[in-house]
């Protein structure tokens, strides 16, 4: 049966668009379209915005009481409908299960993590004899990909919340079913009316018009590097404030001391995670020169045991690409891969052996490639790693650091002061040494290309708030 999903969410209550146009949903792993969902326009955006505005300066005046009370009730909800968000990222994203669990328990996360900021987060402080206040910016405009929708959601809209900010969203269409459930969710929290707006629709549309709303005073947006450029120029005219999680071309540099049996692991799900489709994605496989034959041989070896397919099998490590269009652009960069005379150590073009349908890739290594190439330059956002040779560790990263991008980088030896060394000279927002462990309260966003301000933490609350410094008379200041 397929789900037709019409409403979009304005001022507390689920309506029909404005917008007339319907958008196709797929399920990657057939190919087939499951559903359709209603996309809104222009005017459906500044009625959204509209309510935002309204519902700012109450909601800016709450206490942190309150919006912990608010984002504890926000948290219930999501989490409560976590099999089901897992049954809509299975179906309309085609994540394997356990890639796919961890996006359906991560929203609630999120939100719980908000939490835990904004209870000790300082809203004042004294600098030397004026008071600094961090006053909520206005209302936010919250942009967010098909690669994790439902988390992009609800970790900036519970940021914004958790900031005295009211937001208008702007989901990815590829993503309405998970949009809908997380709705559902938000709806039961009973806030405010016009406090959050998600708007369904395209990004040339529904997008542009929170990018050019003088009411919308800063963006968070989660995507390419290319629409993130256009946000902040669209943006400079109203001079809005803007957040940036953008592409990324990671670096895992595998040191000459490594044991590689023992790290394969590590660097192939650091290049393979999300089925490739994540910005943070360890593409550029660092090898010292010395040793690149034995690397290939354990490569080889380990990246046979990555099994692509159905993503409701639990052996599956990498899933279908979201849509024929990005399964189109993979093969695009494999071909140009062979032309530019890399070499093909695993996989290659077309589909896995066995898939007749579905958006599958073959999990693919090319070798023998240089930093120079388009493969090891452009973002390909697929399941395609490249191995690049190096000379020594000021080779490697320098190697590292040839790139336009620096959102995340891995480092991977026995040493771990030299892993730091090597660590502490990689020009990214988050660098690994032998782990592929995440710190929510640390902060993300990257170097560069990849983007503008962070995420996350006290950082990304920050990001919501402008520094006010109150000064008054000596004397006159009360008791």
């Amino acid at each position: 049966m397929q789900q037709r999903i019409e409403h979009i969410y304005i001022n507390g209550e689920f309506a029909v668009p404005h917008g007339q146009e319907w958008f196709d949903l797929h399920n990657p792993s057939t190919e087939e379209i499951i559903g359709q969902v209603r996309l809104g326009d222009a005017q459906d955006a500044q009625r959204a915005i509209a309510a935002a505005k309204a519902a700012f300066p109450a909601w800016s005046r709450t206490s942190r009481e309150e919006r912990i009370a608010a984002l504890q009730r926000m948290h219930r909800a999501v989490a409560a409908r976590e099999e089901e968000l897992m049954e809509a990222i299975l179906t309309e994203y085609g994540a394997p299960s356990v890639r796919g669990r961890w996006m359906a328990t991560y929203p609630a996360a999120v939100i719980a993590q908000a939490i835990d900021t904004l209870q000790s987060f300082a809203f004042e402080e004294h600098a030397g004899s004026a008071r600094v206040i961090l006053t909520p910016i206005g209302v936010a405009g919250l942009i967010t990909p098909w690669n994790s929708n439902a988390g992009f959601i609800c970790n900036k809209l519970a940021t914004a919340l958790a900031a005295g900010c009211t937001a208008v969203i702007k989901p990815s269409e590829m993503s309405a079913m998970q949009t809908q459930v997380i709705a559902r969710a938000l709806h039961e929290a009973g806030l405010p009316p016009g406090v959050f707006n998600i708007v369904n629709g395209r990004g040339e549309v529904v997008g542009e018009e929170i990018a050019r709303h003088p009411d919308i005073a800063k963006i968070s947006f989660t995507g390419s590097s290319a629409v993130g450029q256009h946000l902040v120029s669209a943006g400079a005219a109203t001079m809005k404030r803007v957040t940036l999680e953008l592409g990324g071309k990671s670096p895992t540099v595998v040191l000459d001391d490594a044991d590689f049996a023992a790290i394969m692991p590590l660097a192939l799900q650091a290049g393979f995670v999300n089925s490739g489709q994540a910005c943070i994605a360890g593409t550029r496989i660092l090898v010292p020169r010395l040793r690149l034959a034995e690397f290939e041989q354990v490569a080889r070896q380990a990246v046979a045991q990555f099994k692509v397919g159905d993503p409701r099998d639990v052996e599956t490590a990498i899933g279908p690409m979201v849509s024929a269009r990005q399964w189109e652009r993979v093969q695009h960069y494999i071909r140009i891969g062979i032309d530019e005379g890399a070499q093909v150590l695993a996989g290659g073009e077309g589909r896995p052996e066995g898939l007749q349908a579905g958006w599958f890739v073959k999990p693919t290594i090319f070798t023998n490639a240089t930093n120079q190439m388009r493969i090891a330059r452009e973002e390909i956002f697929g399941p395609v790693l490249t191995l690049i040779p190096y000379e020594n560790d000021a080779n490697a990263i320098a190697v590292a650091n040839d790139t336009h991008y620096g959102l995340s980088a891995l480092v991977l030896g026995s040493d771990p002061e030299r892993c730091e060394r090597v660590a502490r000279q990689i020009d990214a927002g988050r660098v690994l040494v032998n782990t592929l462990a995440n710190e929510p309260r640390a902060p993300f966003g990257g170097f560069k290309h990849s983007g503008l301000g962070r995420e996350m933490g006290k950082w990304g609350m920050s990001a919501y708030l402008e520094p006010k410094t109150l000064l008054t008379a000596a004397g006159v200041s009360g008791h």
